[in-house]
């Protein structure tokens, strides 16, 4: 068993440059009649983690990392679009998220989310790509950082950098822990708390937030545990770590940001690229920090075009 504050590894390496802007576009519709696999494995300190994967298990595989608070439904159709593709897509649901298991120790500190995933990466016959949104790519970072990078064959960051703006992440964290007692009344009005954080519509059809939400005593609770919220000292928050991590990075790297984000302005973008000088950066016009939900097709296609180079 690990303690909070875990000590793993770091080793340094080298790679290359690149840089563009991509607008906002219908890319290609993919069926949805894909169905995946469900599968569970052990992380780092033994908890029991949901996944599921889509596409054949013998093409190359990419693991789908999602932020905090979120599950692994948020990956759906880019999963369903790199197995299409050729690729083996497998999304988890981190600790104390989703399905998975809730840390009874409370482990949520950012080195423990890098070493559940580095199970999971060292469970495939060759090293995967990581797409890591926010905290799954912080994660990814770390575990490339300190961990080994040779677990890995690339790094997709989704709108999150290892200094993220302050005042974006305060944004974030004001929404998840806003209705952390009370919960919803209802899924409408959880639609309505979704609609106001993410700029987008409400949705009409609110079934899909049944995935992200649990039922108790009449009322709608975030299905993360709220311990992920206690105070820890290596949490991802705190960015010394994951910029001394950062740059021992020479796996190929690719930041997608959102051309409206207020966790990744252009600010950290630049700070990001004389961090690791080789990353390909691409800015997907008007999307904000929920890149994939806010323009998947537009993220899809940056995606496999730069696995498709890799």
């Amino acid at each position: 068993m690990h303690r909070r504050g875990v000590e793993i590894q770091a080793r340094p390496s080298n790679c290359i440059f690149a840089a563009q802007r991509l607008k906002s576009s219908t890319f290609h519709q993919f069926p949805r009649s894909m169905q995946p696999t469900c599968f569970e494995f052990a992380g780092e300190d033994g908890i029991t983690l949901q996944a599921e994967s889509y596409g054949n298990p013998d093409h190359p595989p990419v693991i789908l990392s999602h932020g905090g608070g979120q599950t692994r439904h948020s990956w759906g159709g880019t999963a369903r679009a790199l197995a299409e593709r050729g690729w083996y897509a497998v999304a988890y649901d981190h600790r104390g998220h989703g399905e998975s298991d809730w840390s009874e120790e409370g482990l949520y500190d950012l080195a423990h989310f890098a070493l559940d995933m580095a199970c999971l990466a060292r469970s495939f016959s060759q090293p995967p790509v990581i797409v890591g949104a926010s905290l799954g790519g912080l994660a990814a970072m770390l575990g490339a950082g300190e961990i080994q990078q040779a677990m890995f064959r690339a790094i997709v960051l989704v709108d999150v950098t290892p200094s993220p703006n302050l005042d974006g992440v305060q944004r974030i964290f004001e929404f998840m822990s806003e209705h952390l007692e009370k919960g919803f009344g209802s899924l409408d009005e959880a639609a309505e708390s979704v609609a106001l954080y993410t700029g987008r519509p409400r949705r009409e059809d609110t079934s899909g937030l049944r995935k992200n939400l649990r039922e108790r005593d009449g009322r709608y609770y975030w299905h993360w545990d709220p311990e992920f919220f206690a105070d820890r000292e290596d949490g991802p928050h705190n960015p010394v770590r994951v910029i001394a991590a950062a740059r021992n990075i020479t796996l190929p790297v690719l930041l997608v940001r959102g051309g409206a984000s207020d966790v990744v302005t252009e600010a950290e973008v630049q700070e990001f690229l004389e961090l690791i000088p080789h990353a390909t950066f691409v800015d997907v016009e008007k999307a904000r920090h929920m890149v994939a939900g806010d323009s998947n097709d537009t993220f899809t296609a940056a995606v496999l075009g730069f696995l498709e180079n890799l």
